[in-house]
């Protein structure tokens, strides 16, 4: 199966194929850098071992999303002799491919860049759009750029290694797609969506229709305007408090499980609001638990510290949070909210 994201000369393909691992012969060619974490290299890094001039592994975990993990990741392709022809690839989940994405657009002022995503967040998600990036002490994300790779490559197949818990954490960027597949799409069915599809399937029998439908709602998002001009901040739902929660816990909880906590926030905040009909609240919710996924926010955090964390946020508009909100069935919008005493009522 393939996808295209569309973006002129630095169009790529989405290429979604079980066993893709064992065949990657026609992808990677000439000399190839690897960057794997600890994990995802004992499971699948024989399959790039015949392709890759240096194989580089890093510790695993969104704590090691930083700075010092990318000078350790460029010396090593420096000291490798690394030329802006070659190619290097990121093998695993998002947060190798953010700092991996990362050092491709920094090396050499660019060189080229394929994501092969391991875990079903990266394979929905982080892996397609070209948002690159490394954590600070300030915030999540804060250093990053936009920097497309060449190629995706998913093989469905990884994800029968993948824990529940890291399951649980891809779907919740799933139903995100299902929340915002009318805002998102170029050609929108109200007969069937997303969002039924998700409601009346058993998912574990469809991860690669899945995966397809939420690489081709991101790509048509991302084809319409690449640099979150506009249309783009809609795939941020649920990101603005996932963030701050993340900061708060020194990400013990997964980014999944604060998008999902995030989207139940901002639909309780959307139905405050009057900007949705209770019957599509309460499908909403009602979906999220379906899946078996965190809604709840920790407790054990003060709601002014949230808000202030909130208020970092990349979009921030002269001071004020920047949320998207659900303004309808399977709609959303971007607004302003000035009013904190709001925000503290659904905050524990």
């Amino acid at each position: 199966m393939k996808i295209d994201v569309n973006l002129g000369d630095r169009s790529y393909p989405i290429i979604i194929q079980n066993n893709l691992l064992q065949n990657l012969d026609e992808y990677l060619r000439g000399n190839v850098f690897v960057v794997t974490n600890t994990t995802v290299n004992k499971l699948y890094g024989k399959y790039l071992k015949k392709h890759a001039k240096k194989i580089i592994v890093i510790k695993d975990g969104e704590k090691y999303k930083n700075l010092a993990t990318f000078e350790y990741i460029s010396n090593q392709l420096l000291a490798s002799k690394i030329e802006r022809k070659d190619t290097i690839v990121a093998l695993g989940g998002g947060v190798v491919g953010d700092i991996t994405g990362y050092v491709a657009s920094s090396v050499l002022r660019g060189v080229n860049f394929i994501q092969i995503p391991t875990t079903l967040l990266a394979q929905v998600d982080s892996s397609v759009g070209g948002k690159v990036a490394v954590n600070t002490k300030y915030g999540k994300n804060l250093l990053g750029a936009f920097y497309q790779p060449k190629c995706v490559l998913i093989d469905p197949n990884v994800l029968k290694t993948l824990p529940e818990r890291q399951i649980k954490t891809g779907l919740a960027e799933v139903v995100k797609y299902a929340f915002i597949e009318k805002t998102a799409c170029n050609t929108f069915d109200e007969s069937f969506t997303f969002f039924d599809f998700l409601s009346t399937k058993d998912y574990k029998q469809n991860y690669e229709n899945i995966i397809a439908r939420s690489c081709q709602i991101k790509a048509d998002v991302v084809s319409a305007d690449e640099h979150e001009s506009n249309l783009r901040a809609i795939l941020n739902l649920g990101h603005t408090l996932c963030h701050a929660l993340e900061k708060l816990t020194n990400f013990k909880i997964t980014h999944g499980e604060g998008v999902s906590i995030g989207l139940k926030f901002i639909f309780d905040l959307s139905l405050k609001l009057g900007l949705i009909e209770k019957e599509y609240y309460e499908n909403a919710i009602q979906l999220l638990n379906s899946l078996g996924l965190k809604t709840d926010i920790p407790r054990a955090f003060k709601a002014d510290k949230i808000i202030e964390l909130m208020k970092s946020d990349k979009k921030v508009v002269a001071g004020e949070i920047n949320f998207v909100v659900p303004c309808g069935k399977y709609d959303v919008m971007r607004k302003v909210l000035q009013d904190e005493l709001l925000i503290k009522e659904i905050l524990p």
